[in-house]
């Protein structure tokens, strides 16, 4: 799937427009600019196999390492990965130096954990020593990580080995398999991924940390649900991020899609490495099997200014999912999804979400809430409409709006706002309520 190039005609349409996120202030024109670039616009091109890397079965991290420090050292360009498979444990992009990967490419993780040095870094709400992912990149400006070819995580074996643990010990948390992600970009700005397939994940695939305005345009990204579920191989986790776009993407995952995180933990707003989403659009996106679409949670203070809208969706357990951590503040807020049509379990899920949870002592827990949250022009099949828990003490829920949606549902469920079913346009066991 490519990207769309938006021309001047549509962007000067839009900007007159004036499109607004849900608080009412205007949609900045960097989210209209789909432009990607060609390679030849990328500087010096450093091809793998230019530099006795190569296709046949061994493991180049320091080879390919030293080629991206060497790109550095000469003013920058790009590393091609030309046709064939290349293996490769943690690597570190640097200013200057981006990634393309060609037709028929493909840069493949290595799946021995001791090719990916621990380090301090941040996963799950929290940082600390942990693993990087195959592809870092810290504190750049311009990164650009693009082509047809595909990035592999190669993470069979440690799926296989994380259900092996966890039928030894049910209660073995996620980073006890000790597996690294697939991307990991923090500190970072005006970074491009545009074209690939990002796949096969050991663990998170696309993790984006205290960065702002990112884009993610015509990427696939995959792993499987079967016969070997890939655990928790979330599609793009934004994590404390502002300005956003992720736009004409294909994604199935066995996890969570897009997932905005930000931290956990009953102290979690006032901690400096957290913090909030903000001004997050995902648009004109296809969904195969996903736990949800758009998730909110599960380690998560603030997000505000939230976008998706005409995507499809052939199969997944949720549309909008609101995780309601009992033992971290959050508030969500400024909420927009439309246009949606598919086949979805629960088209909406807000829930406690208790999964690790540890109050650490804190017997003053602030009530979270969310609020101004609007669902319209849907038109989708679902088990529940409303798979909502009302929970007063921990949570409130305000301002909830649906409207003209078209839902087939064999089960209406709470009602999260008290909108009454009629204004929303809901079919029950085959009728119509109009």
């Amino acid at each position: 799937m490519e990207a769309i190039k938006t021309s001047n005609t549509m962007e000067t349409v839009k900007e007159t427009a004036k499109e607004m996120f849900p608080d009412g202030t205007i949609i900045d024109k960097w989210f209209y600019d789909t432009d990607i670039p060609e390679l030849a616009d990328l500087g010096k091109q450093y091809k793998l196999t230019d530099y006795q890397i190569l296709d046949d079965g061994r493991t180049y991290t320091k080879e390919i390492q030293d080629l991206i420090d060497l790109a550095v050292g000469e003013g920058g360009g790009v590393i091609v990965v030309p046709p064939g498979t290349y293996i490769s444990g943690a690597l570190k992009f640097a200013q200057g130096v981006h990634l393309y990967i060609e037709e028929g490419g493909t840069l493949k993780g290595s799946d021995d954990i001791s090719d990916y040095p621990v380090c301090e870094t941040r996963i799950e709400g929290e940082t600390c020593q942990y693993f990087p992912a195959l592809i870092n990149a810290d504190g750049v400006d311009g990164f650009i990580m693009m082509g047809p070819g595909t990035i592999d995580g190669n993470g069979l074996r440690s799926w296989k080995a994380f259900w092996h643990r966890r039928a030894w010990n049910p209660a073995c948390t996620n980073k006890d398999e000790q597996r690294p992600r697939l991307v990991y970009i923090s500190n970072s700005s005006n970074v491009l991924v545009a074209g690939l397939r990002l796949q096969n994940a050991h663990f998170w695939t696309n993790h984006l940390y205290k960065s702002h305005h990112v884009k993610y345009l015509g990427c696939r990204i995959y792993s499987p649900a079967k016969p070997v579920k890939a655990p928790s191989t979330d599609a793009i986790d934004i994590d404390a991020c502002e300005d956003i776009l992720i736009k004409n993407c294909y994604m199935e995952v066995n996890d969570d899609a897009v997932v905005l995180k930000g931290g956990k933990g009953p102290y979690a707003d006032e901690a400096p490495e957290n913090g909030a989403n903000e001004r997050i659009i995902i648009e004109d996106c296809q969904y195969g099997f996903c736990h949800g679409c758009l998730t909110l949670g599960s380690e998560s203070v603030h997000n505000r200014n939230i976008i998706m809208r005409r995507i499809a969706v052939s199969e997944a357990n949720n549309l909008l999912w609101l995780k309601m951590r009992p033992d971290t503040p959050q508030r969500y807020e400024y909420i927009l999804v439309e246009e949606v049509e598919g086949t979805i379990l629960n088209f909406i899920n807000i829930n406690p979400w208790t999964q690790f949870f540890d109050l650490k002592g804190r017997t003053d827990m602030p009530v979270s809430v969310a609020e101004h949250v609007t669902m319209r022009d849907c038109k989708c099949k679902c088990q529940t409409c409303y798979c909502v828990t009302p929970n007063d003490e921990q949570y409130r829920l305000f301002d909830f709006v649906f409207e003209n949606n078209r839902i087939e549902a064999k089960r209406i469920g709470h009602e999260p706002a008290g909108i009454p079913s009629s204004q929303n346009g809901l079919q029950i066991g085959g009728d119509m309520i109009e």
